[in-house]
């Protein structure tokens, strides 16, 4: 009697909204765990969601994976179907498109974290290795400005760290431009040895 009773809501539940729509029958067939019902589900519907998918995503390896869990979804929610409500068919596309975009909002999520998290890395706090560096060069600098003779300092000191021309520093220092020239130009031979840079 049990087993009656059991076959006539089987019978119910595959008649139940599917008039005109063969899937219905294999979703509810496969919401009841019949595997063979599912393959045959899967390959009616799998070129029309990896489509769907594909469209929305663009991505080969992203698109066989989603559809992959849309199909997942579609097994393990196939007990919920109501045929009442739309086909197999349509449910299956709404469910694989919803998840499609699911992932989209996923990734674009992901990028957006990752953006934030880089953007504030570099304003919260600046390359450390880059500002060793420019305080190793900036005390190699001193220290060979230092070996400079005070006439040749001067004159580099005016003309590079001042941003005067020639015949700036000339006047602020007042010699001819000439010897201006030649101050620096031996200043700057001697930090280039002392600093070891190759010529």
């Amino acid at each position: 009697m049990l087993r009656n009773a059991l076959g006539r809501r089987n019978a119910v539940e595959d008649q139940r909204g599917d008039a005109g729509d063969p899937l219905a029958n294999l979703l509810s067939r496969a919401g009841r765990g019949d595997q063979a019902a599912f393959a045959q589900l899967y390959d009616a519907l799998a070129p029309l969601l990896h489509g769907i998918v594909l469209k929305v995503l663009r991505d080969p390896a992203h698109s066989d994976e989603v559809t992959q869990e849309a199909f997942v979804e579609l097994w393990r929610l196939a007990p919920r179907y109501d045929g009442s409500r739309g086909s197999v068919r349509s449910w299956a596309t709404t469910l694989a498109h919803r998840r499609a975009i699911d992932r989209v909002r996923s990734e674009q999520a992901a990028r957006d974290r990752s953006e934030h998290d880089a953007q504030k890395r570099s304003v919260e706090s600046p390359d450390v290795a880059d500002q060793v560096v420019a305080t190793i060069e900036a005390s190699r600098v001193r220290k060979a400005l230092e070996r400079l003779t005070e006439m040749q300092r001067h004159a580099v000191e005016l003309a590079y760290f001042g941003g005067h021309t020639y015949r700036e520093v000339a006047v602020l220092l007042n010699v001819p431009e000439g010897t201006v020239k030649t101050r620096i130009r031996d200043g700057m031979i001697r930090l280039r040895d002392e600093l070891g840079f190759a010529t």
